[in-house]
């Protein structure tokens, strides 16, 4: 397991963990952060990532990145 940050752009994986205080978690969630959904690593940019999820792209800084385990 591995924080979403650390991925290499284009690498795919699926997210096992989301932690973070409760309002965190749960604004990820609405983003589609849920365990077992898949992700893939479009882009980084200045440390924060531009994810593709559930046939959408998300950007999110590297501090959010950091709460989603994959």
């Amino acid at each position: 397991m591995m924080p979403l940050s650390m991925m290499n752009v284009g690498d795919g994986s699926s997210i096992k963990k989301v932690s973070g205080k409760e309002d965190v978690r749960q604004f990820l969630e609405t983003l589609g952060f849920i365990p077992g959904t898949k992700v893939r690593l479009i882009t980084k940019n200045a440390g924060n990532v531009i994810v593709g999820i559930k046939e959408s792209r998300v950007a999110i800084s590297r501090e959010m990145a950091m709460k989603i385990m994959v």
